[in-house]
């Protein structure tokens, strides 16, 4: 993968020199890839980008890019990201999480949400006041609030000492703190106040995820019925899936209304798993997700998640105390790949789960998820083998396939 020096190190957020104005939108043609769109894969198809936008038609002569034996598909869109690049979205500051965004967009995330974990009401209001910053200014698509709200029972890489029950009142406190940018809570929904404070997400339009939960069916069933819409991190930090007592994956699995998240490293879940959501859930409510903190794009060594102290190995992250696995160092390129490598999934459904489907959830589809006219530029080149070999935001070249 070559990076186009020109971008590394400065972020959406950071300001370039001086330019000659230009005397209206630049346009190019990529020609000769497999493009994949909502209808399905074009061999040989054709993408046209008139300044930040995607373009249905180009004026003759325009120049072109030829993209023979590659793929194009659209900007990866990850809904649950904590980290990356050495820096937390939770504990990092304003120029370390421009370089954690950074870090991600060099693997093909156009469309990010920050992810915080568990700590202190204060401390997580604080947070989301720095975060809607960030997603006022487009570096960042919302802020997802994992904890406190969870189980400690399936509290994984969480503070036990900082989890609370989900009362309706302290949810508010936080998506207020995020002045109209929190994207989803992910809640044990069985805790006293859970359902409640279901109602309370669906009503402002967050997403309320089920997750970190020990749940019944029942139990389940009922926070769907109430508006809970997504599956955190789907079999993880969760009752496994039994005959006589099915818990949360039954039901999340069954209803068309929940989308399912997967993290798709190799580590979180059995290939079988993985195809097993794909079969029961369909392409259409799967989402995959990174669940990335700080040693994503980053490397191995000692990071902190939150207040836990985390000792990532061979590429795998977990606690310090207790060895379970705290977040991943996974990037939407290596789930992609592997997506289509390993456990055989069309092309057409992973970019589902990559992108569109995210994008539908947040609520962004009339801009990113599809290269469809009208929307952003934002896409991924990659090569026969499945990997990236270019990346363009909002009609920008972030990796350059030219450079190659």
């Amino acid at each position: 993968m070559t990076v186009n020096r020109a971008h590394e190190g400065a972020p959406s957020g950071a300001r370039g020199t001086a330019r000659q104005a230009p005397t209206g939108p630049q346009i190019v043609i990529l020609t000769g890839a497999n493009v994949v769109l909502p209808t399905g894969t074009v061999p040989g198809g054709r993408v046209i980008i008139e300044g930040t936008r995607i373009s249905g038609s180009a004026p003759e002569g325009a120049p072109t890019l030829d993209l023979r034996n590659h793929w194009l598909v659209p900007g990866f869109v990850d809904m649950h990201n904590h980290g990356g690049g050495g820096a937390s979205f939770t504990s990092g500051t304003v120029e370390e999480i421009l370089k954690g965004i950074h870090t991600h967009r060099l693997h093909g995330t156009t469309t990010l949400v920050a992810s915080t974990v568990t700590g202190d009401m204060d401390g997580l209001a604080q947070r989301a006041g720095l975060l809607s910053e960030l997603a006022e200014q487009g570096d960042i698509a919302g802020i997802h609030f994992e904890g406190p709200f969870i189980s400690p029972c399936r509290k994984g890489a969480h503070s036990e000492e900082l989890l609370r029950d989900p009362d309706p009142a302290e949810v508010r406190k936080l998506i207020d703190a995020a002045r109209g940018r929190a994207s989803m809570v992910t809640l044990a929904t069985e805790l006293p106040g859970g359902v409640d404070s279901v109602r309370l997400l669906a009503e402002h339009g967050v997403i309320a995820a089920i997750g970190h939960t020990d749940a019944t069916y029942e139990q389940t069933v009922e926070a769907i019925d109430a508006g809970a819409t997504v599956a955190t991190h789907l079999f993880n930090a969760m009752p496994t899936l039994g005959h006589r007592s099915p818990g949360p994956i039954a039901a999340l699995l069954e209803d068309e209304r929940v989308t399912v998240e997967l993290i798709n490293d190799g580590t979180h879940l059995h290939p079988a798993s993985l195809q097993l959501a794909f079969h029961h859930a369909g392409a259409g409510r799967v989402a995959f997700i990174t669940d990335a903190m700080d040693a994503a794009g980053f490397g191995d060594g000692r990071y902190m998640l939150g207040p836990l102290e985390v000792e990532v190995s061979e590429g795998v992250a977990r606690l310090v105390e207790g060895g379970s696995i705290a977040g991943s160092t996974l990037t939407q390129d290596r789930a992609f790949k592997r997506a289509v490598t390993v456990d055989r999934l069309p092309v057409e459904d992973v970019v589902a789960a990559v992108s569109a489907n995210p994008a539908r959830l947040l609520g962004r589809y009339d801009r990113v998820g599809s290269l469809e006219p009208g929307k952003d530029a934002d896409l991924v080149v990659l090569d026969a083998g499945f990997e990236l070999k270019g990346v363009m935001r909002r009609g920008e070249w972030v990796v350059d396939p030219r450079l190659g």
